[in-house]
């Protein structure tokens, strides 16, 4: 193989402990506190922080009791829920409406299933036999 070659090569070893979205990984294995923080707060992992300054108090903290105390002291946080923003597709949407956005590049479907041609069909058929309707009326 091509790797055995290489002089000090090593396999990447894998990362011990969980390591949440954006954040760099714990020095101590936090991992306990960080379900348990989760299961208190009643929120996934990802969203419980854990005080980077206070690690060597919340390394010691192993049961539920503990991780309460410190979810009081402030040093365990729940954050708050990321924004999902529907800005960028209102305004989108506020283009389509214009006639942006809707060159043949963008169509998926054909053009029977974009506007099917019964429906054009039977719009003019109503709109002619309002107009007959209409007519007769006049007589």
């Amino acid at each position: 193989s091509v790797f055995f070659s290489v002089p000090n090569f090593a396999w990447p070893q894998r990362s011990s402990g969980v390591r949440s979205r954006g954040e760099p990984a714990e020095a101590m294995s936090m991992t306990l506190q960080k379900r348990l923080a989760a299961e208190i707060k009643k929120c996934g992992r990802g969203r419980i922080w854990l005080d980077p300054n206070e690690a060597n108090e919340i390394s010691m903290a192993n049961s539920r009791f503990n991780i309460r105390k410190l979810i009081k002291d402030g040093l365990i946080i729940r954050k708050a829920v990321k924004m999902h923003s529907r800005s960028r597709v209102r305004k989108n949407l506020e283009a389509k409406r214009k006639g942006r956005h809707t060159g043949i590049g963008k169509r998926r479907g054909t053009r029977e299933a974009r506007m099917p041609t019964k429906v054009l069909w039977m719009r003019r058929q109503r709109v002619l036999r309002r107009l007959l309707r209409k007519y007769r009326q006049q007589k």
